[in-house]
């Protein structure tokens, strides 16, 4: 060593020491500011569990703009998370966090939440068991939370155009003879009755052409509500022709099935339709049938076809029993 070089004193070592750590801290904080910045910037939703303690350790800063709700609070309280939950999901969204102690990961689950002003979201939650553990050696599972509402809400319109009739608002042909083929396996493997009815309307060209087809737009509109209204919540109605209209009866023997069909006949006599200076009504001409041992749903839809025009043959609006 140089005779002219000095060693360093203590107190510049510390100080140099000082300087350094203060470098690292600012590093850190740098870091820290830049892992935050950009957990902030993304709109998802970063969330880790202490299973053990049933406690949020962890959760990103997009938490409180998806959800609405205090990040603090919901750290401080698990039952904040609970509260978020809609009420009809919120078996499923528990199952599904405790699943993954077993299979190691779901990457699939999906429920809604009502958020702090009272919007209701969807959400799509995947999670896993972490390969850090918590203090006391416990598992941690880690997730990542995306608002999925939009991609619900188009799913749920193209489904709709894709089921239903526009004009009438009813299933559609294709969507109606799909529903009605599934709920004919079911009533054959549970042993249960089902009744097919397929009705038209009586005269419905010259109703076009002495009124317009805006008219007879209404026409079937109108008698598509008069189904809807007539017909229990797991009866099938649908729009399958033009003027043509089809229903399937879960559970119902023929008996049962006839006073439906009487029920619907009252409701569109009762119709009244205005067109310029003139006022007319309509009726509905229908072929009943139930479901033998061996029937399938071609055989039905023929039987009831053949006594819906038995029943025109027969002066129209009635019902014919196939």
């Amino acid at each position: 060593m140089d005779d002219n070089t000095q060693a360093p004193s203590e107190l510049e070592t510390l100080t140099l020491g000082l300087l350094h750590s203060r470098g690292e801290v600012e590093r850190l904080r740098e870091r820290e500011q830049l892992v935050s910045s950009l957990l902030g910037s993304v709109n998802v939703v970063l969330w880790a569990f202490d299973w053990q303690q049933q406690r949020v350790v962890y959760v990103s800063p997009a938490y409180e703009q998806m959800f609405g709700r205090s990040a603090a609070l919901l750290l401080s309280d698990y039952g904040e998370w609970l509260n978020s939950i809609y009420p009809d999901d919120m078996e499923y969204a528990a199952q599904s966090l405790a699943a993954v102690l077993d299979s190691g990961a779901v990457e699939q689950r999906e429920y809604r939440i009502i958020r702090g002003d009272g919007q209701i979201r969807w959400l799509s939650d995947k999670c896993f068991v972490s390969s850090r553990q918590t203090p006391d050696g416990q598992p941690l599972i880690v997730g990542i939370a995306e608002d999925i509402t939009e991609k619900k809400q188009l799913q749920g319109e193209l489904h709709r155009l894709a089921t239903t009739d526009v004009l009438t608002g009813i299933h559609n042909r294709r969507y109606f003879f799909e529903s009605a083929e599934r709920a004919l396996e079911q009533a054959r493997g549970n042993g249960h009755e089902l009744a097919f009815l397929l009705f038209d309307i009586d005269d419905f060209k010259k109703i076009n052409d002495s009124h317009g087809h805006q008219t007879g737009d209404r026409v079937l509109q109108r008698i598509a509500h008069c189904g809807a209204y007539v017909l229990r919540r797991d009866d099938l109605f649908g729009r399958i022709g033009g003027e043509e209209f089809a229903a399937i009866f879960p559970g119902c023997d023929a008996p049962q099935a006839k006073q439906m069909a009487e029920r619907l006949q009252r409701e569109v006599q009762r119709l009244s339709f205005t067109a310029g200076a003139q006022t007319f009504g309509v009726t509905i001409s229908q072929g009943l049938t139930s479901l033998g041992p061996d029937d399938s749903l071609e055989a039905l839809y023929v039987r009831a076809d053949e006594a819906m025009y038995h029943a025109k043959r027969n002066g129209k609006n009635c019902i014919v029993l196939g």
